[in-house]
């Protein structure tokens, strides 16, 4: 699609969704890392007992806590 058909489609508020490809889609100074973390078996029992109650993964619930608590730390 050419780029001015997409920006008149865009300000018309029109639906782009299958004009995009989101699998090649990045956040800005995202990029991922990967750690491993040995927590005690409480602390991961503690940890699967609050995400089972927010509906979310372990994994995600790990991501906000420690993104909350660098971003309160600045």
């Amino acid at each position: 699609m050419e780029a001015q058909k997409f920006d008149e489609k865009f300000d018309a508020g029109d639906d782009l969704t299958q004009e995009l490809d989101f699998s090649k889609a990045r956040r800005i100074n995202q990029e991922s890392r990967r750690v491993n973390i040995d927590f005690p078996a409480w602390v991961v029992a503690g940890l699967d007992k609050q995400a089972h109650r927010l509906g979310i993964t372990r994994q995600a619930l790990v991501k906000v806590w420690i993104a909350e608590k660098l971003k309160n730390a600045a």
